[in-house]
């Protein structure tokens, strides 16, 4: 199981910011009360994410298994909570794992970004999964338009089985060329929102598909959210981070950074990005006060960043808190051979193995970060593992709802990002926004 380290947000001789204990006891009110509102949804079934650890698999296996050897690619058409999970989980497993099928993602409308994926792609062995709740995502529908017609032309006669589609159970577009081409289907739950829905049908049918025991996901994820129902916050992870990052949002700490020390956990840092910008990034609170909160979530890559941040992190403006993930044990290694034992300037890496100088490298920067009186926090991984990044999902998910609840906010909502999709709406000429292109014409001065 994944831990987590919290002794650096804390107040100490080094992080003078810190956050002392005896501040957090003035919250054990706001926190029952967060975890009261939490059962609460979960009684209503609007936090649906966390039933996900009881659901049946079995429908990936038996749709695998319709398959049969015919295709060794996925091809997933989204974008946001419909892609970002399924990058991340499939490579952060995948060199560990030595999956034995690819997964591909499109999640930007941009056309050489198309053509790039398509030149890669060997499409008679490759499956189209298309991912969107609505059916009216621009994005994703463009690119299912563009690749539906051409899987059509190219496979007249069977390019039914070459797509798939992830959608709401009964209604939007999709649903109805659902019913009339007879495409399989999977389904986007009603109670789990997109940001959150990695341990659904949408990201759990191309971990399946790539190889990853989908069932071990959810088992972690499970054992995540039993620690997360200890009401003693510090017995209980997702609590605690949670607390420390709302009370460093109050002292005016608005930048969180995450910098896996692992290629593979990279895109973890992007999942988060959405998960923690989207839900607590809000202009009202719950009785509809003007607040504007939120945290600027920032991905770094260990060792990567530190040549590139870490002296704006430890000499700029302390404005940020840090969060450090490491992996103990990689299965995948090299040794360093000694090619210059005469050479005291690099003789001392010598049979060290890489991951040894990556973790060291970690200690080192997390100790910089400290010294300079940075708040920091660190999660470790035990090795890569399906159940481990299974953990790490819920852990993340409960804490970014629970920060919401200390926040008074809505974490499930979006409404900035509804503005968005209207004015793209208006700019491509969809019917029914004359209003809103009218209000951008005056805009543009035209």
């Amino acid at each position: 199981m994944i831990s987590f380290d919290a002794k650096n947000l804390l107040f100490s001789s080094q992080i003078r910011s810190g956050i002392e204990k005896s501040r957090i006891e003035t919250y054990e009110n706001a926190i029952r009360e967060a975890h009261q509102e939490i059962l609460s949804d979960r009684r209503a079934d609007i936090l649906g994410f966390y039933n996900l650890p009881e659901a049946d698999t079995s429908r990936y296996t038996d749709y695998l298994k319709s398959l049969g050897d015919d295709f060794d690619t996925i091809f997933v058409l989204g974008i946001g909570g419909s892609a970002l999970g399924n990058k991340a989980v499939y490579n952060a497993l995948r060199t560990e794992l030595k999956l034995p099928r690819k997964l591909l993602v499109y999640d930007n409308v941009d056309p050489l970004f198309l053509t790039e994926i398509l030149q890669q792609t060997d499409l008679d062995r490759t499956l189209i999964n298309v991912i969107t709740k609505s059916g009216t995502t621009a994005e994703t529908m463009a690119g299912y338009m563009i690749l539906a017609d051409l899987i059509k032309r190219k496979y007249p006669d069977d390019y039914r089985k070459r797509i798939v589609i992830t959608t709401d159970k009964e209604r939007g577009f999709l649903r109805q060329v659902i019913n009339q081409e007879g495409y399989k289907s999977f389904i986007v739950p009603d109670n789990v929102g997109g940001r959150f829905s990695v341990l659904t049908d949408v990201g759990l049918l191309s971990s399946a598909f790539t190889g990853i025991d989908v069932q071990a996901l959810l088992n972690g994820a499970g054992k995540m959210r039993m620690l997360c129902e200890n009401t003693d916050l510090w017995q209980n992870p997702a609590y605690l981070n949670g607390l420390l990052h709302y009370l460093y949002m109050r002292d005016g700490k608005n930048i969180s950074v995450m910098m896996p020390y692992s290629n593979s956990l990279y895109d973890f840092a992007d999942w988060y990005r959405q998960l923690w910008a989207e839900s607590l990034g809000k202009r009202k609170d719950k009785r509809g006060r003007d607040i504007f909160v939120g945290q600027t979530p920032v991905k770094a890559l260990g060792t990567t960043d530190q040549h590139s941040q870490v002296q704006l992190y430890t000499e700029g403006p302390n404005d940020k808190v840090f969060t450090f993930i490491k992996v103990d044990k990689f299965h995948t290694d090299f040794e360093i051979p000694n090619l210059h034992p005469e050479r005291e300037e690099i003789s001392y890496l010598g049979g060290k193995k890489l991951s040894e100088l990556l973790n060291a490298e970690c200690l080192a920067t997390e100790i910089a970060i400290t010294k300079a009186g940075r708040p920091n926090c660190r999660i470790t991984f035990p090795d890569l593992s399906a159940e481990n990044i299974g953990a790490f999902i819920m852990l993340y998910e409960i804490q970014t709802v629970f920060t919401g609840k200390l926040l008074n906010i809505d974490p499930l909502d979006q409404p900035g990002v509804e503005a968005g999709k209207i004015a793209t709406y208006a700019l491509m000429g969809k019917k029914g926004f004359d209003q809103e292109r009218a209000e951008i014409q005056e805009y543009l001065g035209e």
